[in-house]
């Protein structure tokens, strides 16, 4: 549990910048911070995914409380207006909030106290909210003005004539829709009064977005008031949802969800109902035992992990990344508020958010969603939010693909799932990317994959301002070479599993050849690195960035020995922080050390020197490699990720930034919950930092 203090509360900056989210498993979620008060555009009670896990539109954006007794009016809301005005100030009476394990404010006024839960039901477009009263004494009543938006997440709402039908209300429930918009609010309710209102709510201001350079105003609708009469304890329960419920569903949705959120945290790397495990895969209920370069090596039982908070948080945190696509098949939503699921995110958090946690057949759906969508070989880099075609600008999506694929087939050791559904997919990856693909994404006669046109970003470090791609790696990317030797050798291995042996001798014949040209050309001798890659022209890159590591990292390293060892150092000295590796050397002359201001700041320091958190857990495995997994070199993973366990209660409250500046005091910026930031976190816990016996 993750408690923030009424000093906490009261102290308006801090409580600001602390940001609660919660997800429902479709894309939409809600999220707002720790004061109630909405600081972003991307902040609302019910923000909709009504194409799941895209079409997201934000509903119901926030409720004004009021808690009255003895005729004396309390405010329990917070708001900030223009010109930087705070009313009301609900803040200085709240005495708490935590997650327990929704988001729940508490509030002490005159002798009574009032805890307020927030959450949403899994699989569903709804956001329930139940107040406990505790009021001994006094004759009182708590009233709720809901303030709704519908309007596109990215988009702003401004006040207008009859944009809204006049709210229709019905025993227990409260509908509303705009003109000319089939999406109907639903708002449920066990209120002793309800009544129509209609009035605007004008210039609400979000200082997020003020600092990110965008529009920061919003007008917002009131179209009812709820009146509660309150007994000395009474509970009050209301639901915003895309469908009609009933109002004791309240209730019932937060004993079910209670119990789904217990399962999840509680049983830790344990197979759920319908998932397949290979002998291979030991029982958590054993402590993990095995032989890693002659020496044995033991690891924590399912218990020691499911008793630390701190896992248990990343495992929490990781399950809100996981969406539905469609009815039958799952995705991943790279970052919140604002990102879909792209497929190079998705494939890079999949060890993390499913494999490390024994969740093979959610797995086995995300890899079905991406496959069915390939195209020349290529799985789409994103999925976007309207009803447009999937984007396919990347070189690096697919060849992560292929791994998750080799990964499936290891710890499941279900090869014929491999071979029935996905197999096909691998031999059309090979062959379009030997053939030439688009982009320009080729094998060369050297055997390395070269990619890549003036215009289009193709590799993670994607930031692009119109036509300008602010880190333009055309040729042959690091980590693609990386990427692309490990593909090779994964299907090397799935196609002696499935009796190929034709793919499997050509892959292991390519994987040869593109390792012996990989160490005659990347090498930087001056640097004792690698280089970050190398142009059409043949001209070698030698900015000092991150990349380099996934040379060590990925399960068939193409690189191992004494200029490993060297590459960790080097990055370790350049590029290393207390929250993931810098994406470029501060002795660099284009080193950018904050990320901030407007567009055109941000995205030229995206991959300028800003510090992603990701990048850890490939380093924490370049590390052990290199330094063979021996106690001291445990001990000092252990002391890279530890600043982690602090920032849970920063930014983004029980999640993981996506970036940080460049330069101390690495302020945490970006989505304040990124999917990949959280998988490797929780990889490594789960999976690297075992002790040696």
């Amino acid at each position: 549990m993750i408690n923030f203090d009424a000093d906490a509360c009261h102290d308006l900056d801090t409580a600001l910048s602390r940001e609660w989210l919660e997800t429902n498993n479709l894309g939409g979620f809600a999220s707002a911070t720790v004061t109630g008060a909405n600081t972003r555009r991307y902040h609302g009670l019910l923000t909709a995914a009504l194409r799941p896990p895209t079409g997201r539109v934000v509903l119901l954006s926030k409720l004004e409380e009021t808690l009255v007794l003895d005729g004396e009016r309390f405010d329990l809301s917070t708001n900030l207006y223009e010109p930087a005005v705070v009313h009301p100030q609900g803040f200085r009476l709240q005495s708490d909030f935590r997650l327990d394990p929704f988001p729940v404010f508490t509030y002490e006024v005159g002798g009574a106290r009032v805890e307020k839960t927030v959450f949403m039901p899994h699989g569903e477009n709804s956001t329930v909210v139940r107040y406990r009263v505790h009021a001994p004494g006094a004759s009182a009543a708590l009233e709720i003005r809901p303030l709704v938006a519908f309007r596109d997440y990215h988009s702003l709402q401004r006040e207008a004539l009859d944009i809204f039908l006049q709210a229709e209300l019905r025993a227990n429930l409260v509908s509303l829709f705009k003109q000319d918009d089939s999406t109907h609010l639903f708002l449920a309710h066990d209120a002793a009064h309800a009544s129509v209102e209609g009035h605007w709510y004008r210039r609400f201001e979000y200082p997020e977005e003020r600092a990110r350079g965008f529009d920061f105003h919003e007008d917002l609708f009131n179209p009812c008031l709820l009146v509660w009469q309150l007994e000395r304890d009474a509970t009050c329960n209301f639901i915003a949802s895309t469908k009609e419920h009933a109002i004791n569903d309240a209730a019932t949705f937060e004993e079910s969800e209670r119990e789904r959120r217990r399962y999840v945290v509680a049983d830790i790397n344990t197979p759920a109902v319908g998932e397949t495990v290979s002998d291979n895969i030991v029982s958590v209920k054993t402590v993990i035992v095995e032989t890693v370069d002659n020496k044995t090596v033991s690891g924590k039982t399912a218990g020691d992990a499911a008793d630390d908070e701190y896992i248990r948080t990343l495992v929490a945190a990781a399950d809100q990344f996981l969406v539905r696509r469609g009815d039958d098949l799952s995705s991943v939503i790279a970052g919140y508020h604002w990102f879909t699921d792209w497929g190079r995110d998705t494939m890079i958090s999949l060890t993390g958010l499913a494999f490390a946690r024994r969740k093979f057949d959610t797995a086995r759906e995300i890899l079905l969603a991406f496959a069915a969508h390939m195209r020349e070989g290529v799985i789409p880099n994103r999925f976007p939010d309207g009803d447009e075609e999937p984007e396919y600008n990347n070189v690096d999506g697919t060849l992560w693909f292929v791994n998750a694929v080799g990964e499936l087939a290891r710890r499941t050791g279900d090869i014929e799932f491999v071979r029935e559904h996905l197999y096909a997919r691998l031999k059309e990856f090979i062959e379009w990317h030997e053939r030439g693909t688009i982009y320009s994404i080729r094998v060369d006669q050297d055997g390395l994959l070269s990619a890549g046109q003036e215009d289009v970003q193709l590799t993670w470090m994607d930031a692009k301002l119109g036509d300008y791609v602010v880190t333009p790696r055309a040729g042959k990317a690091v980590e693609i070479q990386a990427l692309w030797y490990n593909a090779l050798r994964t299907i090397e291995e799935i196609a002696g599993r499935v009796g190929d042996d034709w793919m499997r001798n050509h892959c292991r014949a390519s994987a040869e050849l593109a390792r012996a040209s990989f160490h005659g050309l990347f090498w930087n001798e001056a640097e004792s690195c690698l280089y970050d890659y190398i142009s059409p022209a043949g001209e070698a890159d030698a900015a000092i960035r991150p990349n380099q590591i996934f040379a060590l990292s990925l399960p068939h390293p193409i690189m191992t020995g004494t200029r490993a060892r060297s590459v960790v150092s080097t990055v370790a000295r350049e590029l290393l922080t207390p929250y993931g590796l810098r994406s470029l050397s501060p002795r660099d002359p284009d080193y950018r050390p904050r990320y901030e201001g407007d567009s055109y700041s941000r995205d030229t320091a995206y991959h300028q020197g800003t510090v992603w958190a990701w990048l850890i857990g490939p380093f924490v495995t370049a590390h052990l490699r290199a330094n063979e997994r021996t106690p001291a070199s445990l001990e000092q993973a252990r002391e890279f990720l530890r600043a982690f366990r602090e920032h849970l209660t920063e930014a983004g409250v029980g999640q993981v930034s996506e970036i940080f500046d460049g330069d101390a005091p690495h302020t945490p910026r970006g989505c304040i919950a990124q999917a990949w930031s959280v998988a490797e976190l929780l990889r490594c816990e789960l999976e690297e930092l075992r002790q040696p016996a």
